[in-house]
């Protein structure tokens, strides 16, 4: 049996599904709770947690006297970057067919630029994952992701570095991200970049320059992104407070 946070993991994706392109896509709003909460099989409580996500995301809104409206134009935004998503399901939302063309895992110690995002002595060791995910065969993402070698507690192979990071930190280090700050900037492909991503040297790249934390604020990874002009249209929510 699953339990309630998995459960309603997958509520809330067919939820989302449901409104996209399922029985609610024609709709302007959702059924009253008392409704969606029996059709779906949980308690009214669940539902209003799951409600509550999808409000602080946009997707919808809650008005007394009102009900559920569905907020059709934040659901038809394809890659939403305030949202954490896994590159190959970004690729997959923006129209393309995705895939992994390469990943190199290595061993090094930390500089001190790493050594100060992740909150640890220069000169400790670290694992480096590098990955580049293709979109209709062509190279679309390139990510590194760095994490302090100490918090890998269980025995792991170079295999088990393959999979999606988020993965590894919870399989093997026992430790959940939470959330991430990350600074955006654009630069221009140096010879290394323009050779990993087929461009041409000094083409626009998208830099994101990340940091995850737990949720007792401690940081577990770093991360640096560079995506490939021509492949996404990145949308933020910002929602007036």
């Amino acid at each position: 049996m699953s339990s309630q946070p998995t459960q309603s993991k997958t509520i809330r994706a067919q939820l989302l599904t449901a409104m996209k392109e399922g029985e609610y896509a024609a709709c302007e709003r959702l059924p009253r709770e008392s409704v969606l909460a029996e059709k779906l099989g949980i308690s009214r409580t669940q539902l209003r947690d799951i409600l509550a996500s999808l409000e602080r995301e946009g997707f919808i809104t809650r008005r007394h006297g009102v009900g559920t409206i569905i907020n059709r134009h934040v659901l038809n935004a394809h890659t939403r970057m305030d949202i954490e998503v896994e590159f190959l399901d970004m690729i997959r939302q923006s129209g393309f067919t995705p895939a992994v063309a390469s990943v190199q895992v290595s061993e090094g110690i930390a500089d001190a630029a790493i050594a100060a995002k992740l909150h640890m002595e220069e000169g400790a060791p670290i694992l480096r994952v590098s990955r580049l995910c293709t979109a209709d065969g062509k190279p679309a993402i390139y990510c590194e992701d760095v994490l302090n070698k100490a918090l890998a507690k269980d025995d792991y192979t170079i295999k088990d570095l393959k999979l999606p990071i988020f993965h590894f930190l919870q399989q093997f280090c026992g430790v959940y991200p939470y959330l991430d700050l990350t600074d955006l900037k654009p630069v221009v492909a140096d010879a290394a970049l323009a050779e990993i991503l087929q461009v041409p040297v000094g083409s626009p790249i998208l830099h994101m320059d990340e940091v995850d934390f737990d949720i007792d604020g401690n940081p577990v990874f770093c991360s640096s992104e560079y995506f490939a002009d021509g492949f996404f249209r990145h949308t933020v929510l910002r929602k007036k407070l």
